[in-house]
């Protein structure tokens, strides 16, 4: 439920993105589907939210370890997987090119950390109630959007210094239509 509940909210923050850049771009149709998306994506996070607040309510000590155990072990979308069977690096290239439509950020996954520790009241946890573990659980999770916060301050300060090469890379589902990319 935790992994879920992040995922849910990252497909909801970036269907909903991609309904505003449609709209954006006079494409009506397509931005109905995709905040008709967003829509069901934000009921599916608000539902899994709630179960692991009640996790956290039950068990804050294992909720806590559970979470920490997760982030360490990365979030991987479901459409990592995603293939076309050309493109072997297909994910990667459609991360680029969501990041520099501002679809899907590492803002927003920072943003979506800071959403959830704040739901499930992950700094609150008192210390008196948690193992060593589940503090030092929560001391970890706590301290990510920062670390991440940094390494989004570190790349921008990056790309402002040295011009990134773009890549032209096809996708098949546009009809094989390259797209300028760049690879960070």
């Amino acid at each position: 439920p935790r992994r879920r509940a992040q995922q849910e909210r990252a497909t909801f923050i970036s269907h909903g993105n991609t309904a505003r850049r449609a709209k954006e771009h006079g494409d009506v149709a397509l931005a109905r589907i995709c905040g008709a998306i967003a829509a069901d994506e934000k009921r599916h996070e608000l539902a899994y939210t709630r179960i692991v607040g009640k996790l956290f309510e039950i068990d804050p000590d294992g909720a806590v370890r559970a979470l920490a155990y997760m982030m360490r072990r990365r979030i991987v979308m479901p459409a990592s997987l995603m293939t076309d069977g050309h493109d072997s690096h297909l994910f990667a290239h459609y991360g680029a090119v969501a990041h520099q439509a501002s679809i899907y950020t590492a803002s927003d996954y920072r943003g979506i950390l800071e959403h959830l520790i704040k739901q499930w009241g992950v700094e609150k946890l008192v210390a008196a109630g948690l193992s060593d573990e589940g503090r030092r659980a929560r001391d970890y999770v706590c301290a990510l959007p920062q670390k991440i916060r940094r390494l989004e301050e570190k790349a921008h300060e990056r790309s402002r210094q040295k011009a990134q090469p773009t890549t032209s890379i096809p996708f098949s589902w546009i009809f094989d239509r390259p797209v300028n990319i760049t690879m960070a």
